[in-house]
């Protein structure tokens, strides 16, 4: 049994401690390949792909660029900063910023709750894809499309809904009539959930040495792949049509910029809860900076590298983009990219290489996700067993995959997919760019230029949003723009009128009038000071530290963007409101904002998923302009570890007064 123990340790080792206590990952590259293969997947392999061919040309990374750094390196700066310097996953995170924001961070917990199930029934039909990549000839050849609808999804065709003649109400629903399980899929979805269970019941110790065999490999075979594709015949015209292409009138369309915005935003993986959660198991004084514009980089780098290979097969199948013909991510990666693969000589080796690829990269997304909820009940109950609680998620997951293995599965999947996304993903991480700049200390906002004024500036700048994208997607978009900023000048200006002359000193130019000062105090003051707050912990010795215009960002760029992204939800589930499973998904996604509302009026509720010693954490007031002591952060885990405050000061290189300062 000792030569058993051992062996399992170094085949599944335990997680080593850092000073508070706290799991910690193996190493810095440990973390980065994590967070890197969660975000990196089927999303940088199928869907950026086929985005670009929808909106081909080099214009397209004028906006893709501009909402990399505007909003997806800004909101990750946040995620991994927060689970890092409170040492917590979501939860436990947002209710540091502010006890009232349980319900958020619990909301990003949700969205990968959700997301988890379905997408694993997405990995068993690649797995299906695999098995069959070791058949010769392969069985789609000449039949792609039949291959996966009938073969791989085998749904039943549903019987189509009927509105009325105006189109005003729904005459007739949408009926599936098959409710059969398919055998096939179930077994690949627990082969997949073993996967995944195996991968992270042991902690960051083990995931920490997974991760280098899920990003490594993937890696290695995509650049294969690049290469054999870029060798095809055709294959250079298919490249011409994305770099060497330009569409500049497209820039005047909203569609490019909302397609790219939702693919930095989806592709990045925001809004899920896992980077939080892998940032809580970091070192307390890592480069979080850095670790995030690293994350995001690689992941820009690498779905553009790997997107050469659907450029190659478009050229070699003869496709035109912008002829009618639109790309959706499954046709790309369950027939265009298998058709191109019958043609090639030597089809079954690329076969079982690209769907062995496609499997490692999205089965590490799927870990990812469900590690995030790990993390909640064992923040929440450190003294269960990890391997235990590995295994209940785990279990209840599969039985929420079942539903999608049926025979109307993936029209479920589709149903609940969209609308989580549009609705859900999209809600929660705009909630998270408002409320950590809003709430963070507010007090002290209130303390400086009184609730009159705090009140009117943000009932201006939410009802600008709110009303503004109401009335540009009811009106136009120029009336709604108008709304909008109307809205927040008013807003702006009462606030500088109504309210009271702070005593404490606003920065630099912003101290200039007494007018200035307080629209310092009701506009940047949260976020500025959220932001100096995290450097006593992210930005200490060489460190990168979080930059001055980071909160601005968040609140008044990436937030505004967000909700004119969420407002084109409501028109399209218009069009398909005859589908009970897109009814079924609208509705999930809005729970999503039924768990932020309830976390903003009944905080108590979400107490049951906080520790009782680190329940008290967001309700600290120091007093507007004073640094919260980084000894402050996560004390509580420290004073359970047995470390001292001027422990830790020590191992950053100063006393713990030199750190308050």
């Amino acid at each position: 049994m000792g030569i058993l123990s051992r062996i399992g340790n170094i085949l599944a080792p335990q997680s080593k401690k850092s000073a508070d206590g706290r799991d910690q990952w193996p190493s810095r590259a440990s973390f980065l390949l994590a967070s890197m293969g969660g975000c990196a997947g089927m999303g940088n392999l199928l869907r950026y792909p086929s985005q670009t061919f929808n909106n081909h040309g080099l214009q397209w990374f004028i906006p893709y660029l501009m909402c990399v750094f505007l909003i997806a390196i800004p909101v990750l700066v946040l995620e991994i900063a927060i689970g890092q310097a409170y040492r917590g996953g979501c939860v436990v995170a947002y209710n540091n910023i502010h006890h009232r924001l349980k319900g958020t961070g619990l909301a990003l917990i949700y969205v990968g709750t959700v997301v988890s199930p379905y997408f694993v029934v997405n990995l068993a039909w690649i797995m299906i894809y695999f098995r069959n990549s070791f058949k010769s000839p392969l069985p789609w050849t000449g039949r792609s499309e039949e291959f996966y609808t009938q073969d791989v999804v085998a749904n039943v065709d549903p019987i189509p809904g009927n509105f009325s003649a105006d189109g005003s109400s729904v005459t007739k629903y949408v009926e599936y009539p098959g409710v059969g399980v398919i055998g096939e899929t179930v077994g690949w979805a627990i082969f997949t959930w073993f996967l995944v269970w195996v991968s992270i019941f042991r902690g960051v110790g083990l995931t920490g040495r997974v991760v280098y065999f899920t990003m490594g490999l993937p890696i290695v075979i995509t650049l294969i792949l690049v290469g054999r594709s870029l060798a095809l015949e055709g294959a250079a015209r298919g490249v011409r049509y994305f770099w060497a292409t330009w569409n500049g009138d497209q820039l005047a369309q909203g569609t490019i910029w909302q397609t790219a915005c939702g693919q930095v935003f989806f592709s990045t993986g925001v809004g899920f809860g896992y980077f939080t959660s892998y940032a809580s198991y970091n070192q307390k004084y890592s480069n979080a900076v850095m670790d995030s514009i690293m994350i995001v980089s690689s992941n820009v780098l690498f779905e553009n590298v790997a997107a050469f290979i659907v450029y190659s097969v478009v050229g070699f199948l003869g496709i035109t983009p912008g002829g009618g013909e639109r790309l959706g991510s499954f046709v790309v990666g369950f027939i265009t990219l298998p058709t191109a693969v019958t043609q090639m000589p030597g089809a079954n080796f690329w076969a079982v290489m690209l769907f062995f690829t496609l499997m490692v990269l999205g089965y590490s997304s799927a870990f990812a996700m469900v590690d995030a909820i790990v993390t909640l009940v064992m923040d929440a109950h450190p003294r269960f067993s990890r391997p235990w609680v590995v295994t209940a998620v785990v279990v209840t997951f599969f039985c929420l995959t079942l539903p999608y293995c049926t025979e109307f599965g993936s029209y479920l999947l589709n149903g609940v997919d969209r609308w989580i996304n549009d609705v859900g993903l999209v809600f929660v991480v705009w909630a998270e760019c408002v409320t950590a700049t809003t709430f963070y200390r507010w007090r002290d906002v209130v303390g400086q230029v009184g609730l009159p004024a705090f009140s009117i500036f943000n009932g201006g700048f939410f009802g600008g949003m709110v009303l503004g994208v109401t009335v540009g997607q009811a009106v136009s978009p120029v009336a709604g723009a108008c709304v909008g900023f109307g809205l927040f000048a008013v807003g702006v200006l009462g606030a500088m009128v109504l309210g009271k002359t702070p005593d404490a000193v606003a920065p630099k130019w912003w101290n200039r009038s007494v007018f200035t000062s307080r629209l310092w105090f009701v506009a940047l003051y949260s976020g500025n000071q959220l932001r100096r707050d995290l450097n006593e912990i992210v930005g200490q010795g060489e460190n990168w530290r979080i930059p001055a215009f980071w909160a601005p960002l968040v609140r008044y760029i990436a937030a505004p963007t967000l909700s004119i992204v969420y407002s084109f939800s409501y028109s399209s589930f218009y069009k398909l409101r005859d589908d009970p499973l897109h009814i079924l998904g609208f509705a999930v996604g809005h729970i999503a904002l039924i768990v932020i509302s309830l976390g903003m009026i009944v905080p108590r509720w979400f107490d049951i998923l906080i520790p009782p010693p680190r329940r008290n954490e967001g309700h600290n007031d120091y007093g507007a302009n004073i640094l919260a002591p980084a000894d402050d952060v996560a004390s509580t885990s420290s004073m359970e570890a047995g470390v001292s405050s001027d422990q830790e000061a020590k191992k950053r290189g100063g006393s713990s007064q030199e750190v308050a300062m």
